[in-house]
């Protein structure tokens, strides 16, 4: 008899543990019902579509995990009214959920425990130029630094700012949407502690590309490369960058930018002979200029057929190298 016993004893604890479940269900131990397996998050303060345990001592079907809804409530069984959960500490549900079962006769002076089972309303964001843009739930402490590396850490063609806007009220309290800028450099180089800026949920942590310069025309080596403020531009570099100049290149160069509020580019000449030979002073070039280096011959195509060319290329799968040779 006690062998069949054991043995019954030990059928159960295999099928117990075999028994998997997406969320933790209620256990009663001497008396007290609580929720087993349940995760051990930081507390905070609980918001839309989390997930909260509720534990009710000696009411097993008042114990079990709650969604709150996106109104920000939760509803519980015997409770007539949705209760509202949203933007309070697990012991401030707490208090409200015993509130609720006293109101409404429930219980007489029901023992209730919240704890948070998974969050799902503090996502951050990052995208833009990154190695791997990534959506995460905030837990615990999270910085600047923590949610760039989720992200695999900046891409090459990075900016000089990170942009970080958030829906959090402002500290006036009127709300609103809160952008900060952050500079790259000194974020990464420590210069200033405060650019890793503590993140808390519901940020979008953006970065910007940089500014590009578009080199054409009759040079070794035509493309486009990437600017920030701390690299300013010029004529010279984006030679250098290009591999020098063409065997037939003319003794001017044009420079085709944009204006606020004008239409199409600007077309600037520039003395490249002269530049070249330390007779005038260098140009500088602005983030998105194209610095067009015609042959001998004349200019060969206009601003408008330079925009569409750039544009064209990534599309047509070829290189500016071959549209210009």
């Amino acid at each position: 008899m006690r062998n069949t016993a054991i043995a019954l004893i030990a059928l159960f604890a295999a099928v117990g543990a075999g028994a998997q479940h997406e969320l933790a269900m209620p256990s009663t131990v001497g008396g007290a019902t609580t929720l087993t397996d349940t995760p051990t998050l930081p507390v905070g303060r609980i918001g839309d579509n989390d997930l909260i345990g509720v534990s009710v001592y000696d009411a097993p079907e008042l114990t079990r995990p709650v969604r709150v809804t996106a109104e920000g409530d939760i509803r519980l069984p015997l409770v007539k009214q949705p209760i509202h959960v949203a933007g309070l500490y697990p012991d401030g549900v707490e208090e409200a959920i015993r509130a609720a079962l006293i109101n409404d006769q429930v219980l007489v002076d029901p023992i209730v425990t919240v704890s948070i089972m998974e969050y799902d309303s503090r996502p951050i964001t990052v995208v833009g130029a990154v190695k791997s843009p990534v959506t995460f739930q905030a837990m615990g402490s999270v910085t600047l630094l923590d949610a760039i590396s989720r992200a695999q850490g900046l891409a090459d063609d990075a900016g000089s700012e990170i942009l970080i806007s958030s829906n959090a009220p402002s500290s006036d309290g009127n709300g609103g949407n809160l952008v900060q800028r952050v500079p790259v450099q000194s974020l990464f180089d420590s210069t200033d502690p405060a650019s890793n800026i503590a993140l808390h949920g519901g940020e979008v942590i953006r970065v910007p590309e940089a500014g590009r310069v578009y080199v054409v025309g009759d040079v070794n080596k035509p493309g486009y490369y990437f600017i920030t403020e701390e690299s300013q531009s010029s004529v010279m570099k984006a030679l250098a960058f290009s591999a020098g100049l063409g065997d037939h290149a003319g003794h001017v160069a044009f420079i085709y930018r944009k204006e606020q509020g004008a239409a199409g580019r600007n077309e600037i000449p520039v003395p490249l002979k002269k530049i070249m030979d330390r007779k005038s002073p260098d140009v500088a070039l602005d983030a998105d200029d194209i610095l067009y280096i015609p042959g001998a011959k004349g200019r060969g195509v206009s601003a408008k057929v330079l925009q569409i060319m750039i544009e064209a290329a990534p599309a047509l799968g070829v290189s500016l190298l071959t549209l210009y040779h």
